[in-house]
């Protein structure tokens, strides 16, 4: 009860304290929003305005959860800001855009402006409070009637104790009613429910599995096409060279031991190849030694040279280690198929909160896409399912750079 009591009278201090700042904070972001259409197209002025506008929204809605996270205890999940994956010079523009489409800064200042209201009424309330209190104290020792507050009247100094009192519970219950709308309001905008929760992570799965599902069906279809692109018609040849041998093996042995010769160098070949291909599916200095030392032994059979700098100092899981590898091993790949580039850099590191990233950038002739089905599309499905995020930037001339971020834990 105790508690209740100490929280009510928190959250009708946050209530007074919002209904003085807040008509000033809406009111300058109003200005922000009417001077940037206002003076849109003059020189763009109007622009800085709505960026201004764009900068404060997060914060007004992260403020808003920070405050009801410690006044009523919320369990709020924590968000950072929404940042633009981009690289080129509209990163900035693309990161002011991303708070504006936000609804989660929406919804917080919608928040903002209710309990802003709420606080004007509860402080017009605790007003009330002071003037009957004032009125209460006064009436009982005047010898004349006094007036009453807000009013015309005039009521017997006998009276007035008791008017006052009773005015001052009214406005205290009505201050109460209000920090009991706050949280009420809090809860249901802010608070977020336990079926919203499990929606959200039902869509997040069914979206990573949808990933996995397609990333799979690309990374089959590669394989088909290397093994009949490649090992197949291989074999084949070697089958061929070595029926042609036993054909010679009586009418001239020589003949028939370079047929042989051939057709075993083709095969110390072919097993490269399947070598090759089963170290794309999970190489075993992966699992043995880590992300550094397989990412090193890739550029090291690199076709083009490939600079490299790796600080990810621990272990991860065989998901993440494997996902990141095989977003660098393709990367290189199709840069040295189709890019044109002479040199490549990729810098692989750890950044705070939990985030694994790289990035792969080459010198080529740029203007790549991603393709339904393509290589870079089976790259993008295969770290969506790990729950991570790839960014293509290849404008045309030059360069091309993909960045990979993943969630991952030591």
């Amino acid at each position: 009860m105790k508690k209740r009591l100490a929280q009510d009278a928190l959250a009708a201090g946050h209530l007074a304290a919002l209904g003085l700042i807040g008509p000033f904070v809406l009111a300058l972001l109003g200005v922000f929003v009417g001077f940037g259409i206002g003076f849109l197209l003059v020189l763009g002025i109007g622009l800085l305005f709505l960026a201004l506008f764009a900068v404060c929204l997060p914060g007004v809605a992260r403020f808003e959860e920070l405050r009801v996270s410690g006044l009523y205890g919320f369990d709020l999940p924590p968000r950072a800001l929404r940042r633009s994956p981009r690289t080129d010079w509209l990163r900035v523009p693309h990161t002011l855009w991303l708070q504006v489409t936000d609804g989660r800064n929406w919804l917080g200042l919608l928040h903002f402006l209710i309990i802003t209201f709420l606080g004007g009424v509860a402080l017009w309330l605790l007003g009330g409070v002071a003037s009957y209190l004032v009125y209460a104290i006064r009436g009982s020792f005047a010898a004349d009637p006094l007036m009453l507050p807000n009013s015309t009247l005039f009521p017997p100094t006998w009276a007035a104790a008791l008017i006052g009192i009773g005015a001052i519970l009214v406005c205290l219950a009505g201050v109460w009613g209000l920090t009991r709308a706050h949280r009420g309001i809090s809860t249901a905008m802010l608070a977020p429910s336990r079926i919203h929760e499990l929606e959200r992570t039902v869509a997040t799965e069914t979206r990573r599995r949808d990933d996995a599902v397609s990333a799979a069906s690309i990374e089959r279809t590669r394989i088909e096409r290397d093994l009949h692109d490649g090992v197949q018609p291989r074999l084949v040849s070697i089958g061929m060279t070595l029926g042609l041998a036993r054909t010679k093996v009586e009418s001239d042995p020589q003949a028939a031991i370079d047929l042989i010769d051939e057709a075993h160098t083709s095969t110390k070949a072919a097993m490269t190849e399947l070598r090759q291909l089963a170290r794309g599916f999970h190489p075993a200095v992966l699992e043995d030694r880590g992300l550094d030392a397989a990412l090193s032994a890739l550029a090291a059979r690199s076709p083009i040279p490939v600079t490299l700098d790796v600080r990810a100092p621990h272990r991860y899981s065989a998901q993440v280690e494997s996902a990141m590898y095989f977003a660098v091993a393709e990367s290189i790949t199709n840069i040295a198929k189709h890019s044109g580039a002479t040199q490549c850099r990729v810098t692989v590191l750890e950044r705070p909160g939990g985030m694994l990233w790289a990035r792969i950038e080459d010198d080529g002739r740029g203007g790549a896409r991603r393709v339904p089905g393509g290589g870079i599309d089976g790259i993008s499905g295969r770290i969506a399912a790990a729950g991570g995020v790839l960014t293509l930037s290849s404008p045309v001339g030059g360069p091309t750079t993909i960045d990979v971020s993943l969630p991952c834990q030591a």
